[in-house]
């Protein structure tokens, strides 16, 4: 197959930096992978190695994939996805953005923990992964997000990297946006809730379930929440 050179260069860049400054690089080409839907075995196919030799990369058991590997994976999953899902094709259209408040990467890595003090947040869940690094955040409004976010569009809240805060605004009990996550492919390293007084038990027990960081935001006001993220 020919190299795709169209609207899908913007999402080949996306997946190329979210690899390199990601900590577990082998995690993000799978999620790439599995967000255009492309089994593993015909990737292999498509890059004449064996599916062994990808399973070993994306579960971290071999080392992190150097540029020549790294452009040859996406390539053949650019390729592949113009010859049978076009997924990126709308992955790169204009979309409503009216859920989304607001989404950015870090120019570096901030610690969870760092996080959640910015965000004067208390952790519910995932205490022990509060040195994780977040590269990303999304802030969403989640009643609108409920309205206008479905299948595929719920993959584009992930930016370039899945290593990343989605910050929930306007939230009743906490339930909705885990149970979205719950079924989603993708999972954010830490979500924060914004607006209740208290959390719905189930939505705690998702975050667990899934090793999530989960929080509670007693920020002033959605405002806050963006000039917080603005600094960094």
């Amino acid at each position: 197959m020919k190299s795709v050179e169209s609207s899908g260069d913007e999402v080949i860049a996306k997946i190329a930096g979210s690899v390199v400054v990601s900590s577990n690089p082998g995690l993000v080409l799978k999620n790439w992978r599995e967000r255009l839907q492309v089994k593993q075995i015909l990737l292999a196919k498509e890059m004449k190695v064996s599916p062994s030799v990808l399973s070993d990369y994306e579960s971290g058991r071999r080392s992190s994939p150097g540029v020549g590997f790294l452009k040859r994976y996406i390539e053949a999953l650019v390729n592949l996805d113009h010859f049978h899902n076009r997924l990126l094709d709308r992955l790169v259209q204009p979309t409503d953005k009216s859920a989304i408040l607001g989404i950015g990467e870090f120019k570096g890595p901030v610690k969870a923990r760092q996080m959640a003090e910015m965000l004067n947040a208390d952790i519910l869940v995932g205490e022990n992964f509060l040195e994780a690094a977040i590269l990303g955040y999304t802030i969403l409004d989640s009643i609108r997000a409920i309205y206008s976010l479905s299948g595929f569009d719920f993959y584009r809240i992930f930016g370039a990297t899945t290593e990343r805060v989605l910050i929930f605004t306007k939230v009743g009990m906490g339930r909705s946006p885990l149970v979205a996550i719950r079924v989603s492919q993708l999972k954010p390293r830490m979500v924060v809730l914004h607006g209740p007084k208290s959390v719905d038990p189930l939505a705690v027990d998702l975050a667990k379930k899934e090793n999530i960081i989960l929080a509670l935001s007693s920020a002033p006001n959605e405002e806050n929440l963006q000039e917080a993220l603005s600094t960094l």
